[in-house]
């Protein structure tokens, strides 16, 4: 999403190198070409206005540390302020001390409402709550069924309404009677958007709130409606009162002004965000993280999460002890070229990693095919048992046969094998590497333990 911001702000930074001194003339072309940049990631002018003035307030005359240029000590100041613009420090959703805990999603209609809502009940869930759905939108054609198909898909309890002509606020109030029913100890209220902002929209959620009593009135905006995401948050905090933000698509090609403006601008912090289509691809917001990946710093932290997320333990201390007895098989191999899949297209995992930001351009202009992973577990999957136990025994006729068999070539099947090669070469030498979380390391299941 940040792409083109961070692209422009490196641009920025490096002109600041080999200076002995920041000075005052330096900060204001600098600032100008930072004011430019953030207009163009669609961020409030406001918003931008302030963050300027606290960035040169803080740059002019500063001092460049022994162990810094003066590019990075720009860097710093920024990465800083863009921190306390984005909220600081994380905001974390509130658990009643009685439960049902009540959270109630608001917005516009096509910002992701449904699914986030399903989303969330799934994160919480992995996190150890037993969260209940309410199907609070009634007018909004398969709101309802949609609501319900995703919690089937969950296996989770959702409330509905019971009797025809039974209003939203009566349907979050049976929820919340429901929840304790069924020893569910959040609830999660699905309420209707409109297209724009009504009266007879803030009324119907103000009456919902006023009966259900939430915990949390989250405001899910879509990312990609840019800066009017900030009329949206004011209007719905003005008028309802919201304790916080989701922003879904946070994964899209957006500019990315809604997230940056949207704490100023409220003041009340962004705290989930929804980086992709699928069930498990939402996450809590973190304004250090999210500020150290615009300045092309990375996100080693979210990676990691994400992979404790995705890697089984008990498969990856199996596959250490394969590798430690050279026992590594293509079964093997495919497993842990599914569980890397489930991390994320490669582009958005380069993000997270620390000065890769310039690979994105690369890696575009390389055009990654990402079947190929398909085509290598087709060929797998046509080989049989003791072929993939011993890949040694392949020969010529048995290439042709699971070319064959996995619509594939003979140069694929070969290719796949060289692969698969290297691979085992690889982790043997890897497996003997130091490693560890505990004091700062950290080992993926795809290397051993």
């Amino acid at each position: 999403m940040f792409s083109r911001l961070s692209e422009k702000l490196e641009q920025t930074f490096k002109r600041l190198r080999g200076k002995g001194k920041l000075t005052e003339t330096d900060v204001n072309e600098a600032m100008r070409e930072i004011r430019v940049a953030l207009l163009e990631a669609d961020v409030n002018l406001g918003v931008v206005r302030d963050f300027i003035g606290q960035v040169k307030s803080r740059s002019i005359g500063a001092e460049v540390l022994e162990s810094l240029t003066p590019g990075q000590q720009v860097v710093k100041i920024v990465h800083n302020q863009l921190i306390s613009l984005l909220g600081g420090t994380q905001s974390k959703i509130t658990v009643a001390s009685q439960p049902p805990t009540v959270i109630m999603l608001v917005g516009l209609q096509g910002s992701g409402k449904t699914t986030t809502a399903a989303k969330l009940a799934n994160w919480l869930r992995n996190s150890g709550r037993r969260p209940m759905l309410a199907a609070c939108d009634i007018y909004r054609p398969a709101a309802v069924r949609q609501l319900q198909v995703l919690a089937e898909k969950l296996s989770m309890p959702v409330t509905v309404a019971t009797e025809p002509g039974m209003k939203p606020p009566a349907i979050a109030r049976l929820a919340v009677t429901e929840a304790a029913k069924k020893a569910c100890d959040t609830v999660i209220l699905d309420t209707a958007g409109r297209l724009h902002i009504d009266e007879l929209l803030m009324q119907e959620l103000a009456e919902i709130r006023r009966q259900a009593k939430p915990h949390e009135v989250l405001l899910v905006i879509d990312a990609m409606i840019g800066q009017d995401a900030v009329a949206v948050a004011e209007s719905f905090n003005n008028q309802i009162g919201i304790d916080g933000v989701i922003v879904t698509k946070l994964d899209g090609d957006a500019r990315g002004g809604a997230v940056l403006s949207v704490r100023a601008v409220t003041g009340r912090p962004v705290k989930m965000v929804g980086v992709g289509e699928k069930i498990e691809d939402f996450q809590p917001f973190f304004p250090d993280r999210m500020a150290s990946r615009i300045l092309g710093m990375g996100d080693v932290l979210s990676l990691i999460d994400r992979a404790e997320q995705v890697f089984d333990e008990k498969k990856a201390g199996e596959l250490a002890r394969k590798m430690r007895r050279e026992q590594f098989t293509l079964d093997d191999f495919l497993d842990q070229l599914q569980q890397l899949k489930k991390l994320g297209p490669l582009e958005s995992l380069i993000g997270m990693l620390p000065g890769m930001g310039k690979m994105k351009e690369q890696l575009k202009r390389a055009r990654i095919d990402h079947s190929e992973l398909k085509k290598i577990e087709a060929i797998i999957r046509s080989m049989t048992a003791n072929e993939r136990a011993d890949s040694s025994i392949i020969n010529g006729s048995r290439r042709r046969r699971i070319a064959a068999g996995s619509g594939t070539r003979v140069q694929d099947v070969n290719r796949l094998l060289r692969q698969f090669g290297e691979a085992k070469k690889m982790m043997k030498r890897l497996q003997n590497l130091p490693a560890g979380r505990g004091k700062g390391g950290f080992n993926l299941p795809f290397f051993g333990n």
